[in-house]
């Protein structure tokens, strides 16, 4: 039936997303109470976080629920106040032109791609219930496949089988209202999510959020004949069943500003690097560096030592022999990557920089040693 309701829809539009009157009539249909599901059409990662800030921030959610359902090209997704540099590979991500996003509520870090159907329940603060809202998986699950043991859990993930990950969850609450997501993995790329979730920069230390590790499994794995669109389906009947709603899916593109006035500089907002790196909780990184000595062919120890605020770097310290680089160079480096983004790019232009005022021996030691700065940034 959903199906139906889905192709019928697009007939009517004419192969047109909504325009921006009808959307707002979606909204003002259901004044009264009720409910809405809606189906975002569009796969960038930071439209589809913006058009969740746009609903909670315009949406009349004290007289109704609201169901999402959103899917995104490949992204890394991290939570509000954790670290990007201790939760994923950035170096993999850039090769593979893979988007990091940070989102505006708390929890882990996750992998999305089209193989990760996301789910965002939108209520009051005072109707806020992940478990109620976790059980609408569960349920729907069960009733597409009976035989997939899943079950929720006290920290709000979903297990299958007692063991594998297939759905974590985040939120955010705000003074009236709330909104809960989940991910839930149908046919993911496992091995990228791998890939981008394995950190590359040792030695930081932080009380950003951290992330916990868990096994994950596909649902395809345990049920090769589920398929995607069955599977959105079974989750709008059962979120209507469950909240006594009766509202059909719409399709929505949240790339309309027409639709969503606003919406487009809420989405440049989160592509910022202030938000996606400056917003990081303050760090430190304690990495050993090991400077090749070009006479002995031996490798020499040195330090950097690294305080980042805002996610850039606000105190600097080279501890290298003295012998082997004058003091004067290793000061010279540190104070010129203050106030840098801390970013392997930006360290290199500066190193380029200093590097210009020296040649011979101490221009090629002058060069290993930023090269080796930059490696330790990821």
């Amino acid at each position: 039936m959903m199906s139906q309701l889905r192709r019928s829809f697009l007939t009517l539009l004419s192969g047109r997303w909504r325009p921006a009157s009808t959307c707002s009539q979606l909204f003002q249909d259901c004044d009264g109470g009720g409910g809405l599901v809606l189906h975002s059409q569009c796969t960038d990662v930071y439209q589809n976080l913006a058009l969740e800030d746009w609903i909670d921030a315009n949406v009349d959610l004290q007289r109704r629920h609201v169901l999402l359902l959103w899917r995104n090209q490949p992204a890394v997704v991290i939570g509000r106040h954790q670290n990007p540099w201790t939760e994923c590979n950035l170096p993999v991500m850039r090769t593979a032109g893979i988007p990091l996003a940070r989102r505006r509520s708390g929890g882990g870090t996750v992998y999305h791609d089209l193989g990760n159907l996301n789910l965002t329940f939108f209520a009051s603060k005072k109707a806020y219930d992940r478990q109620r809202n976790l059980k609408v998986v569960t349920d729907a699950l069960r009733r597409l496949r009976p035989q997939l043991d899943v079950q929720a859990t006290d920290r709000f993930d979903i297990l299958l089988n007692g063991r594998y990950k297939i759905s974590g969850t985040a939120s955010r609450l705000c003074r009236a209202t709330s909104y809960h997501h989940c991910t839930l993995l149908h046919s993911a790329d496992r091995s990228a999510l791998s890939s981008v979730l394995s950190p590359s920069c040792p030695g930081i230390l932080s009380n950003a959020t951290p992330s916990v590790p868990s096994p994950v499994a596909n649902l395809r794995d345990h049920a090769p004949s589920l398929r995607l669109e069955e599977l959105m389906d079974g989750l709008e009947q059962q979120y209507n069943a469950e909240f006594g709603l009766g509202a059909p899916p719409a399709l929505v593109d949240p790339t309309d500003e027409s639709a969503f006035p606003g919406i487009s500089s809420m989405a440049a907002e989160l592509r910022r690097w202030d938000w996606t790196f400056g917003r990081t909780p303050k760090f430190s990184l304690d990495a050993e560096l090991r400077l090749l000595d070009e006479q002995t062919g031996a490798r020499r120890p040195a330090r950097l030592r690294l305080e980042v605020r805002g996610g850039r770097m606000d105190s600097c310290r080279l501890d290298v022999p003295a012998d082997w680089l004058p003091e004067r160079l290793s000061l010279a480096l540190s104070d010129v990557l203050l106030g840098e983004r801390f970013c392997p790019f930006r360290a290199a232009a500066a190193v380029c920089t200093l590097l210009r005022s020296e040649s011979g021996a101490l221009h090629a030691r002058l060069r290993n040693l930023g090269d080796a700065v930059v490696s330790a940034m990821g």
